[in-house]
């Protein structure tokens, strides 16, 4: 996509600029490539989304959570933002690690 098409997808209004200092920077570390489209640059992803997101999150625990996944998961509960659904499944997904811990010891 196109800084400016980039722009457009965003949830916030940011300035053209900010964008393309965002693409810049996300370049440089790995996580995206521009080819030339025209007048402007196309840029694309060089890892998936999943990738980036588990990368985003091990360092958002690291540096609000003290590295901490309990207290990012405590953090979630305890907020009161969740509904009963989420909080359901959140339920299950732990069970389901949890059964599978057991599972794995020796």
């Amino acid at each position: 996509a196109t800084v400016a098409e980039v722009r457009e997808r965003l949830a916030d209004e940011l300035a053209y600029t900010t964008v393309l200092t965002l693409l810049r920077i996300l370049e440089e570390k790995g996580y995206v490539a521009h080819e030339e489209a025209g007048r402007a640059y196309r840029y694309y992803p060089l890892v998936e989304r999943q990738a980036a997101g588990t990368s985003a999150l091990r360092r958002l625990t690291r540096k609000l959570f003290r590295g901490s996944p309990e207290m990012l998961l405590t953090h979630l509960v305890s907020d009161g933002a969740l509904s009963e659904e989420e909080l359901q499944r959140m339920r299950r997904l732990l069970d389901a690690r949890l059964d599978q811990a057991e599972e794995e010891k020796p």
